[in-house]
């Protein structure tokens, strides 16, 4: 019998639209307080991060709006809540970078991406500037003509023969 892997490697959820709405500056690394549940539910991958983002409050960081489904088979003792606010385990000088730059206008911390670090769940947090409706169709074009490109330097190589 082949032998398990105690725990999956690389990404669990990712935030697409979070790339989408905001220019991101800079990324932290932090890690989340979560219930039995919750890592049950994650190892499953049964997480969404679309609406989540990061509240600052009293020297903490706390994760909003992210939703974890729980699992039928997980444990029927403990009532399950799949949206409630998650701490976030950052150090005292992220923290402070943090809230220092959320205070800017037009700056927000959300979550791009929950991953495995060795046994550990991380978050991903990013701080970034939010997008006006023209810097999205910039940034549309600019995908859409690199793609072009690609596909014209694609296609010369096999032309050529």
């Amino acid at each position: 019998m082949a032998k398990q892997k105690k725990h999956p490697t690389g990404t669990i959820a990712l935030n697409k639209k979070a790339r989408h709405d905001y220019f991101i500056e800079h990324r932290f690394e932090a890690g989340l307080v979560l219930a039995g549940w919750e890592v049950k539910s994650l190892r499953a991958g049964k997480a969404q991060l679309v609406d989540s983002y990061v509240l600052l409050k009293d020297g903490e960081a706390w994760l909003f709006g992210s939703h974890f489904t729980p699992l039928t088979a997980a444990s029927t003792h403990v009532i399950a809540d799949p949206t409630r606010t998650r701490k976030l385990l950052l150090n005292k000088k992220e923290l402070e970078r943090l809230h220092s730059s959320v205070q800017q206008k037009g700056y927000a911390a959300v979550c791009t991406a929950l991953y495995w670090s060795k046994h550990l769940i991380k978050c991903e947090i990013a701080l970034g500037k939010g997008k006006k409706e023209y810097d999205k169709r910039d940034t549309e074009r600019e995908r859409d003509s690199a793609r072009e490109i690609q596909r014209a330097v694609r296609n010369k190589g096999k032309g050529d023969e």
